[in-house]
């Protein structure tokens, strides 16, 4: 039997390239938002990757350790260009944002501070809620549609997100094989088994070297391959080993750390550039990236492969849709977790609410132009709610 014909790549790779250096430079929201427009842009309006490659790329991207946003984009871009496309997709993904933490580095140590940043982070911390809130929705009511065991597991994830404050990589797993066996009862076959379990990771060695930057590169390395999910997840290692652990950081400057991320786009754990040169100056801010963001480039295009071989696999496309919607219940429950922390008086809820309000009506509302207007109304409100 002939095989059918190959469809045709409606892009080239300076085009992808350019539209994730466009994303990491005006991508605002976190992994939340980031995914979700990534599939409105290249799913949706431009028909540039297929739906099931999407939903192949979150689910890999959930399975596997590492940051969310920066994980999908290094799988669409290995979608038609392999590792070439993830290559220059994941660079291209996190080079502005890089940059942009670098240059806020150098104020923060050369100012002594950034006394403006609470004013706008007050602005731009609760637009980001409705602008999460927003994605959430599109990306539930996208892939869920109507399977009820899909919506209960959304439901379920969501509820231990918000109880716990954190991503359980466990339960993503779980979310996929009990998918799997409702839908394909197979019969147990460790082949089956195996071609949908993501792959065992290396272990790193521990550092015995006192030197500061190979301490750097080992901790942030840890980051990197140990820590699942978003940066919700993420934050609460990085604190552990910052300032209770390595005392690199105080509390104060650590939270600094976590609003630069909020305030820029791009990928949240970008901080760990910022922290990085905090820490070292421009080498440590180039090895914390470097070492935060090479595992999960590492595992997902060797993972990448046995997805797109066995990824339209019923078995396999059942574990996704498991997944998936683990995912996205963890993703809904992280906008209320992060929302206690940023709606914090009567104006940042309701610019939260008015956020979310204006994206529902007008879909094509450009977030950069949100998160400036909220950073405005942020630096003329916050000394008007926080006068002491």
């Amino acid at each position: 039997m002939t095989a059918p014909p190959t469809a045709p790549i409606r892009y080239s790779l300076w085009q992808l390239t350019r539209y994730f250096l466009r994303l990491g430079a005006l991508g605002f929201g976190g992994p939340v938002a980031l995914v979700g427009y990534m599939h409105r842009d290249l799913v949706e309006q431009r028909g540039w990757i297929a739906e099931a490659d999407y939903k192949e790329g979150i689910a890999l991207a959930q399975i596997a350790p590492g940051p969310l946003a920066a994980q999908l984009a290094i799988y669409l871009g290995y979608v038609h260009y392999r590792v070439l496309g993830a290559t220059a997709a994941g660079l291209a993904f996190v080079l502005p944002s890089f940059l942009m933490v670098l240059a806020l580095g150098w104020a923060y140590r050369t100012l002594g501070g950034l006394p403006w940043m609470q004013a706008v982070f007050y602005g731009v911390g609760a637009a980001v809620i409705g602008i999460m809130a927003i994605s959430a929705h599109k990306l539930a009511t996208r892939n869920l549609k109507s399977d009820r065991m899909l919506w209960a597991i959304f439901a379920a994830l969501a509820l231990v997100t918000i109880i716990t404050q954190s991503e359980i990589a466990w339960l993503f797993i779980a979310a996929g094989l009990l998918v799997w066996l409702s839908r394909c009862r197979p019969r147990p076959s460790p082949g089956a088994l195996g071609a949908a379990l993501p792959l065992p990771l290396p272990l790193l060695p521990a550092a015995t070297d006192p030197g500061l930057l190979l301490q750097l590169t080992v901790f942030f390395a840890k980051a990197g391959a140990f820590v699942f999910g978003s940066g919700l997840a993420i934050v609460p290692f990085l604190y552990g080993g910052i300032v209770s652990e390595h005392h690199w950081l105080t509390d104060k400057q650590f939270v600094d750390a976590v609003a630069v991320a909020m305030i820029t786009p791009g990928p949240v754990v970008i901080t760990t550039g910022f922290i990085g040169y905090l820490v070292a100056g421009l080498p440590g801010a180039c090895l914390a990236a470097l070492a935060t963001f090479l595992p999960c480039y590492l595992i997902t295009v060797l993972a990448a492969p046995h997805f797109k071989k066995h990824g339209k696999r019923p078995g396999l496309m059942a574990f996704v849709d498991g997944i998936t919607a683990a995912a996205i219940g963890a993703i809904a429950g992280s906008v209320v977790v992060l929302a206690q922390r940023s709606l914090t008086d009567l104006p940042t809820a309701l610019l939260a609410i008015c956020t979310a309000g204006l994206l529902w009506r007008w879909k094509t509302l450009p977030e950069p132009v949100i998160v400036a207007g909220a950073a405005l109304l942020g630096i003329a409100l916050f000394p008007l709610t926080h006068r002491f």
